[in-house]
């Protein structure tokens, strides 16, 4: 899969996840350093947004709106993870007064971005991209955005999660 970064190539590192797979397991940090893995909110339908640091305008669009659009779906959980660090993590969701979406970090080790094949090998960071895992850890959605500034197709998204039980 080709993706660029500023419309410049870059190389993901892991595997690709595909419709229809068995959600891949992963470790991430959570704001308090607690280690969060795919177990952790089994039996629910997920929305994984994943963004290169919230700190940017793309990224910060993209959670806001998914945690805006997660308000009105119920049994869904809404998991944005970066490699932005916890602590930066939650002084963002704190200023920006989040409340539907979890801040994860994948900054230690990027379990995440290995496993879903989102690891950008050049610059340390993942590649912007949206996956939905229903409750039997089935994933039922996947876009990789081919260009990382770019938005991910926010209506697509919400329907995909709103269909998987």
């Amino acid at each position: 899969m080709a993706i660029t970064f500023k419309n410049k190539p870059v190389s993901l590192q892991g595997n690709e996840v595909k419709v229809g797979d068995i959600a891949p397991n992963f470790t991430v940090l959570a704001n308090d350093l607690s280690s969060i893995t795919l177990a952790d909110s089994k039996g629910k339908v997920r929305l994984i947004s994943v963004v290169p640091s919230l700190d940017t305008e793309v990224c910060d669009t993209q959670t806001r709106r998914f945690n805006e659009d997660a308000a009105n779906i119920s049994q869904v959980e809404v998991l944005t993870i970066s490699v932005d660090l916890p602590f930066a993590q939650n002084r963002w969701c704190g200023s920006n007064g989040l409340e539907n979406v979890k801040t994860l970090s994948d900054h230690r080790d990027l379990s995440f971005g290995e496993a879903y094949g989102v690891h950008i090998k050049e610059l340390r960071l993942l590649a912007r991209a949206v996956f939905v895992i229903d409750s039997s850890d089935r994933v039922t959605y996947v876009e990789y955005v081919n260009e990382v500034t770019n938005h991910p197709d926010y209506h697509a998204a919400i329907e995909a999660a709103k269909a998987a039980k």
